[in-house]
Formats: structure tokens, C-alpha cells, sequence
């Protein structure tokens, strides 16, 4: 089994869930982050002439999903194609094993808990 963690713009969110969707891979987690990359934020101009200030830390989404070994360039490749937008901040994605994962339900352990 693979966790699959992605951070990437709050606007491409609803594009991923459905794209994922698409491919069979319903089950994820998603949570409203913010953070801060190369990109070191934006510049940001204040209302009615007040000047500019920084925005270092930008919201992001962070959606987790585990999914089986073969599912999981799938699933990499649906997140990445509907993330970019070819501008700095895009995001990252990071791809870990897991050991176990155990349904609380019905106790199934490993892939059938997936």
C-alpha cells in the first residue's frame, strides 16, 4: 500500500476529487493547509492605495490517499495533470509505504482495508 499526500491550490481541488473518481479511487482525506515554498508567497497591494505587504503563508489544500501498489502511479499521475497550472506554486506530492491499514469496522487489515 502507498500514502500518496498532496499540496497544491484550493481552486484545483474539486477537478482532483473528480478526476480521482474517474479512475475508481474514491476514498481520501483532505484538509485545509496553508504553507509556503520557493515561491517565498506573493506581493500582495492593499485596498485604496494603502501599499503592498507580503503574503508568505498561502492556503493550500492537502489531500491524503492510500491506495493499493498498482493504483498508485494512477492515482500520482490524475493528481499531478489536474493540479499544474505551470505557475510557481503548484504544489508538491509525496509518496510513502505504509505498512498496515485496518478497517475499524470490520478489522479487515491490509489491502482489503484499503
Amino acid at each position: 500500500m502507498i500514502k500518496i499526500e498532496a499540496i497544491f491550490r484550493p481552486e484545483r481541488l474539486e477537478n482532483i476529487k473528480t478526476a480521482l473518481s474517474d479512475v475508481g479511487i474514491v476514498g481520501l482525506t483532505v484538509t485545509q493547509v496553508s504553507g509556503r515554498g520557493a515561491q517565498g508567497g506573493v506581493e500582495v497591494t492593499a485596498a485604496r492605495g494603502l501599499g503592498t505587504y507580503r503574503m508568505d503563508m498561502l492556503p493550500k489544500v492537502k489531500l491524503e490517499v492510500v491506495v493499493n501498489d498498482p493504483d498508485a502511479d494512477k492515482a500520482v499521475d490524475v493528481i499531478r495533470t489536474n493540479a499544474i497550472t505551470g505557475a510557481p506554486g503548484d504544489g508538491k506530492i509525496f509518496i510513502s509505504p505504509v505498512a498496515d491499514a485496518i478497517r475499524i469496522r470490520t478489522g479487515e487489515h491490509g489491502p482489503d482495508a484499503v
